[in-house]
């Protein structure tokens, strides 16, 4: 068995950014996997484009300000410094753009040629498409630009993170002072970013991007004057929020005022197109105040999540995955009254494999129902027209107690948050921001209703957002029932929230900050403990990342005494499996498919003695020291079995499965041949389907 300081080694443990670019080059493996239709293949490249970006905007910003005040701290793991943490996470991101501009060029655009879908540029278009080109740029485009000098009297502006703009060089009128002008245009991002051409042949559709049409028509902005070169570049810019809560009077009021920040940021990436004249890149960069490292030059379009637009184009069914709606679970079918239901048992909710409209059903119930008395509900990220924000208004126009928890700080939702919290502030409803310092980050809904002269709580739990949008691309869990000690442990929780009260000792849930690591440090202590005497201990643990230390060198320990352990970790893994001494009972496994592994399940099985957990909370130090997240049981053997089950078909899973090599590096699964082939999301939604068949059948 290893010394417990043996797990200090920097070897034992993956840098936190570098491993977040392990999980975005996984899923650009998805963009060019051919078993995916070529529109979900678009989809992929988009999504890692808009990861890096927020990447960017966060953590490399935020290393960038460490190397800059001169803080060079090493990572508590790796002991990497900050300046080591960013070169080598600039070297990765390189490298990882370049892979993105191979699998757009190389393999994605031929692809959606043969599909009869094509990008052109302004030399490939015939007379039709410019004339119809230039008719639009004067009618449509040309009014909304604003061509920008920059000299001595116009100092280049402040361009807006994530902005797509055109640099412009100009031949000077007098050569010897200066050989050129700098000038630059924004590209609108209020128009489309790319303009269907009109094609004479059937079946295929033709396409120009928006800064190509402003390229084309730079005389008519620069009028009189001599265009040397023209080249796409994108500045992203530092976007975390730096509150100061403590001496905030008003939350709200803070973050509106530093939200307007996160457009004006630091410069931490710049993007340019392949070709860029030297003038204008130099330009650029000093201004900007970027190192040459800082600068990546891309032979693709510069922004690839114009590709979320594009595939959502009407038609083009074959090229997308087949619609798999969501089921309505067998315990809610027929039902009319949710409460009616709950009461009868716990029920267990699999998105989006099951529908998420039972959680709908319920707030809405609850704000129709004359019994009701009062909701409480926490929101951290809601969709853009929210039926749950409607039912809660309307609840509190009904005259109903309804409290309702906004997280302000969901990173980039907090303008959308505030919109939320406004309105319901406005509806009656008692709108709060939770505790300073602490993210608010559970999902709790607490319905409290008189029955027969009693009052009974109902209780809705959840490993994900009340978002009806992302509930149809999440994978999550969510479980409702009026089991008293849950109920009353919820209560507590909303009491510690909206109030003064002290947290009383709970009966079944685990509350970060409040305890939550040090209960899942004694499950894994349990079941080690079991192991060493009885040699069955096992554990399996599904996140979306995990990089705390204490909780890692739990496993470590636990992997030394005999435990067999699996972790599902979609992202972010700190831990390295496979080192003998130290981790030779652990295996990684990440699932990227379909749609986003985002619940989060604890399986602690001890020869007989099972035990089951869903938490809003990753093993992230974040999650556990600086959020406040809910670890709830799942009580009924039915419902236990088939958390069980689902974690099972994951590991089984030989189709979307990759398994973390002691290197690093993830290894995906190849299906042996004569092996049943098993892709675990697919699986889970035919076990859905075939639970309400069998149901039906069964009547």
């Amino acid at each position: 068995m290893s010394n417990p300081w043996e797990f200090d080694s920097p070897l034992n443990y993956i840098n936190r950014e570098l491993s977040w670019l392990s999980f975005n080059e996984r899923v650009l493996e998805e963009a060019m996997d051919n078993s995916n239709p070529l529109f979900e293949r678009l989809k992929f490249l988009a999504i890692t484009s808009s990861n890096l970006d927020e990447f960017f905007m966060v953590r490399i910003a935020g290393l960038k300000d460490q190397i800059k005040i001169g803080s060079n701290a090493p990572d508590n793991k790796t002991r990497m410094s900050a300046s080591e943490q960013w070169d080598a996470a600039l070297r990765r991101s390189s490298s990882l753009m370049s892979q993105q501009t191979k699998a757009w060029k190389e393999t994605l655009v031929p692809l959606l040629q043969e599909a009869g879908l094509s990008f052109v540029s302004g030399t490939q278009l015939n007379p039709e498409q410019s004339t119809y080109v230039s008719d639009l740029f004067h009618r449509m485009i040309y009014p909304v630009l604003t061509p920008m000098a920059v000299d001595a009297s116009r100092p280049f502006p402040m361009l807006l993170n994530r902005s797509l703009n055109l640099a412009v060089l100009i031949k000077s009128d007098a050569p010897e002072k200066e050989p050129y002008l700098f000038a630059f245009v924004q590209v609108p991002s209020v128009l489309p970013r790319f303009i269907e051409l009109p094609t004479s042949g059937e079946g295929h559709r033709a396409y120009i991007f928006l800064e190509e049409i402003i390229r084309m028509h730079l005389s008519d902005l620069f009028r009189g004057k001599s265009i040397v070169s023209a080249s796409s570049f994108r500045i992203t810019r530092d976007a975390d929020l730096i509150l100061d809560e403590d001496a905030a009077e008003d939350l709200l009021e803070e973050i509106e005022r530093v939200l307007n920040k996160r457009k004006t940021g630091d410069a931490v990436r710049i993007e340019v197109e392949t070709g860029m004249h030297p003038f204008l890149r130099k330009v650029i960069e000093d201004w900007e105040e970027v190192s040459h490292s800082e600068v990546f030059e891309l032979d693709a379009p510069l922004d690839l999540s114009f590709l979320f637009r594009f595939v959502n184009q009407g038609g083009y069914e074959p090229l997308r995955f087949p619609d798999n709606p969501p089921i309505l679970p067998v315990d809610l079918r027929g039902e009319q009254d949710i409460f009616a239901a709950i009461r009868r048992k716990d029920i267990l909710l699999h998105h989006p494999y099951e529908s998420f409209e039972p959680v709908i059903h319920f707030v809405h119930q609850a704000a129709q129902d004359p019994d009701v008395l009062a909701i409480k509900q926490t929101l951290y990220r809601v969709g853009g027209d929210s039926p749950i924000v409607a039912a809660l208004a309307q609840a509190a126009e009904n005259g109903k107690q309804v409290t309702v928890l906004v997280e302000l700080r969901a990173r980039f939702d907090e303008e959308k948050n505030i919109v939320w919290a406004k309105k319901l502030e406005k509806a009656g409803c008692h709108v709060i921001y939770g505790l300073v310092g602490l993210k608010t980050h559970s999902k709790m809904a607490l319905v409290v209703r008189t029955e027969n002269g009693q009052l009974r709580r109902y209780v809705h739990l959840g490993t994900g957002n009340y978002n009806e949008n992302t509930a149809k691309l999440y994978t999550d869990f969510g479980m409702f029932t009026c089991n008293e000690e849950i109920a009353e442990d919820v209560s507590s929780i909303f009491n510690q929230l909206t109030g003064y009260s002290s947290l009383p000792v709970l009966h079944r849930l685990r509350v970060a900050p409040w305890g939550l690591e040090e209960a899942f440090l004694a499950e894994l202590d349990e079941v080690a403990a079991y192991s060493i005497e009885k040699g069955q201990g096992r554990v399996i643990a599904k996140m979306n990342s995990l990089t705390d230390k204490d909780l890692i060198q739990a496993l470590y320990r636990a992997s030394c005494m005999g435990v067999k352990i699996d972790l599902i970790v979609r992202g972010i893994c700190c831990l390295r499996p496979g080192i003998p001494g130290v981790s030779e009972n652990i295996r990684v496994h990440s699932i990227v498919g379909r749609f986003l592994e985002h619940g989060r399940a604890y399986y602690f099985c001890s020869g007989n003695r099972k035990k089951v957990f869903l938490s809003s909370a990753d093993w992230m130090t974040r999650n556990l020291e600086h959020r406040v997240e809910t670890l709830f049981p799942v009580l009924e053997s039915k419902l236990k079995e088939r958390v069980i089950e689902v974690l099972e078909t994951q590991l089984a899973d030989n189709v979307k499965r990759r398994e973390l090599q002691p290197d690093g590096s993830y290894l995906r699964i190849i299906r042996q041949e004569g092996e049943e082939r098993i892709n675990s999301q697919e699986r889970l939604y035919e076990w859905s389907v075939a639970s309400v068949q069998e149901s039906l059948h069964s009547v």
